[in-house]
């Protein structure tokens, strides 16, 4: 079971690298004031992005959770 929990976690960890560089850059890098103000709605490709980028956060967290839980 421990390294199902593994394997999950190494897929979900590539798959949540890769779409993070898939994102567009500096959609949300305003540490240092380097941020339009300009507001904008995610439309088509970027907006399906970052709701990827959510859902595979959240099986990451649960999967990390669930690995210290059982393990």
């Amino acid at each position: 079971m421990e390294t199902t929990f593994s394997l999950i976690l190494m897929v979900t960890a590539i798959a949540l690298i890769a779409v993070l560089l898939l994102q567009a850059r500096g959609s949300g890098s305003s540490l240092f004031g380097e941020a339009t103000s300009t507001f904008r709605s995610r439309r088509g490709v970027e907006q399906l992005l970052f709701r990827v980028t959510i859902v595979l956060s959240f099986i990451f967290v649960g999967v990390a959770i669930a690995n210290v839980r059982f393990s």
